[in-house]
C-alpha cells in the first residue's frame, strides 16, 4: 500500500513538473515572439524618441508599476495615443476609474486600432493587446469591465500619450 501511494505521489509529481516545463516553455516563446515586434523599427531610433521606461514597456513588452503613471488617475478631455507612432488608440469618454493603478477603458477608439494576441507570459494565459499600427505593446484586455463592453483595457500609461480636446472637457 505505502509503495503504491509513493508511486502515485512520484507519477502526479512528474505530471506537474511537465505541465510546469510546457508552461515555462509557452512563456519563453510568448516572450521571444514579443521581440520581433519592432523589426521593421530602428530600435536606435525609439531609444531617442522614447524615454527608458517608454521603450521597455512599448518595445520590450515590460509593465509599469501600479499607480506610478501619469495617466492612471487622469481624466481630462481628450484621446491616448500610440507613444510610438501616435495613433489614437483610446478616447477619455471610454476611460473609467478601475482601481487598478493603470488607465483603463472600455473600449479602444477603432477596433482596428488594438491588436490582441495570447500572452502565456509568467505562466498564465492573458490576452496581450498591441497598437495594431506599429505593434507596441500596451497592456492586456480583461473581460471584467464595465457596460456596455464588460472589456478593462488595461494599459501602461509609458505605451501613451494624451492629447488634449479643444474643450478640455470630458
Amino acid at each position: 500500500m505505502e509503495k503504491r501511494i509513493r508511486m502515485t505521489w512520484m507519477a502526479m509529481a512528474a505530471i506537474t513538473i511537465s505541465l510546469a516545463s510546457a508552461l515555462w516553455i509557452l512563456s519563453v516563446q510568448a516572450q521571444e515572439k514579443k521581440g520581433d515586434t519592432f523589426v521593421k523599427m530602428n530600435k536606435e531610433e525609439l531609444k531617442k524618441q522614447l524615454t527608458p521606461m517608454q521603450y521597455k514597456v512599448a518595445c520590450e513588452g515590460s509593465t509599469e508599476a501600479p499607480f506610478t503613471g501619469a495617466y492612471w488617475d487622469h481624466f481630462e478631455g481628450g484621446r491616448y495615443l500610440c507613444v510610438v507612432c501616435k495613433e489614437p488608440l483610446f478616447e477619455s469618454g471610454t476611460k473609467f476609474h478601475s482601481g487598478t493603478g493603470w488607465p483603463s477603458f472600455w473600449a479602444p477608439v477603432k477596433n482596428e486600432s488594438v491588436g490582441e494576441k495570447d500572452d502565456y507570459s509568467y505562466m498564465m494565459h492573458r490576452i496581450e493587446i498591441t497598437c495594431k499600427k506599429c505593434g507596441a505593446h500596451l497592456g492586456h484586455v480583461f473581460d471584467d469591465g464595465p457596460k456596455p463592453t464588460g472589456k478593462r483595457y488595461c494599459v501602461n500609461s509609458a505605451s501613451l500619450l494624451f492629447e488634449k480636446d479643444s474643450t478640455g472637457t470630458r
